[in-house]
């Protein structure tokens, strides 16, 4: 199961770290948080005929309140964040800040779920740290004041997101896994819907074609409803800082298909940044 939920979460990082180039396109046609509603409507599809089709729901109105209250804080608070640290700042800087959020995991854990430090989870996370830090070259950040309300946001949106990771595996104790990544997904409608109502009104939506509608269904599918259920399977399945170290399979992937499709050149840097992060990894499989 350990294993498993390691694959699950590299899975979730793999396919984040590949919907960079769709998302650029989709979102030079449908604002950000549009986009967003259109993703989590998709995936709350989805996994809507799949517990369906297992017998629904079941929640009482408690479970129900819990689970859209953690829905909020991921899919609403953080995702906004996200949004608005990405517009303010830079790539550069998001890459950067976005490295700090298994520390913001290990620390929620032991708060929320009473998760004991062990000296293998600290040193897994310092590798796993440094070599992301590698891979994302903090040498091209930025800090200055311009990007002070970005940054600021950025570092909202990575502790709001250690804090609904931690959450769902809370939650997850009691409840199925699919189930409350359904109704998770209906949570940060709370947020996204508005927000999107305000951005059509105020910037409108541009000309939608074939390639937007095959990026969107991408982004609703593979990257809202299948990484996002992995995504939370691996915090379901593994302890809250193991399941963290996952995250940074992302900037991995990014890089490698940068070089795939985009032609860039992959450093030295990048083969010892992805050697720190996979020893990271086997040693939290090993010992988580």
């Amino acid at each position: 199961m350990r294993k498993w939920g390691i694959l699950c979460g590299i899975g979730a990082s793999a396919i984040w770290g590949g919907m960079y180039v769709v998302s650029k396109v989709v979102l030079e046609v449908i604002p950000p948080f549009a986009l967003l509603t259109l993703r989590l409507l998709l995936g709350s599809l989805v996994l809507g005929l799949i517990v369906r089709w297992r017998g629904g729901l079941g929640f009482d109105r408690r479970q129900w309140q819990q689970v859209l209250g953690v829905g909020v804080v991921g899919y609403g608070i953080s995702i906004g964040f996200q949004f608005i640290g990405t517009k303010l700042s830079n790539a550069s800087n998001g890459a950067l800040i976005t490295s700090s959020t298994p520390a913001f995991v290990l620390l929620f854990a032991a708060l929320l779920l009473k998760e004991k430090m062990r000296r293998s989870q600290i040193l897994a996370l310092a590798l796993s740290t440094l070599g992301a830090l590698i891979v994302v070259d903090p040498r091209a950040a930025r800090l200055s004041p311009d990007f002070f309300w970005g940054n600021l946001s950025l570092v909202g949106a990575a502790v709001t997101w250690a804090l609904y990771s931690v959450l769902i595996r809370l939650v997850t104790r009691r409840l199925d896994t699919l189930r409350v990544s359904l109704v998770a997904f209906l949570g940060g409608l709370f947020i996204t819907v508005p927000a999107s109502l305000w951005e059509w009104s105020a910037i409108g939506i541009g000309r939608i074609n074939w390639g937007v509608m095959a990026g969107i269904l991408y982004l609703g599918i593979i990257s809202t409803a299948l990484a996002m259920f992995l995504w939370n399977t691996a915090f379901a399945t593994l302890p809250a800082g193991v399941a963290s170290l996952t995250l940074f399979a992302q900037p991995l992937v990014g890089a490698l298909l940068g070089a795939l499709w985009l032609g860039e050149t992959l450093s030295a840097l990048f083969f010892l940044g992805g050697t720190l992060i996979g020893a990271g990894l086997i040693l939290a499989t090993r010992e988580g």
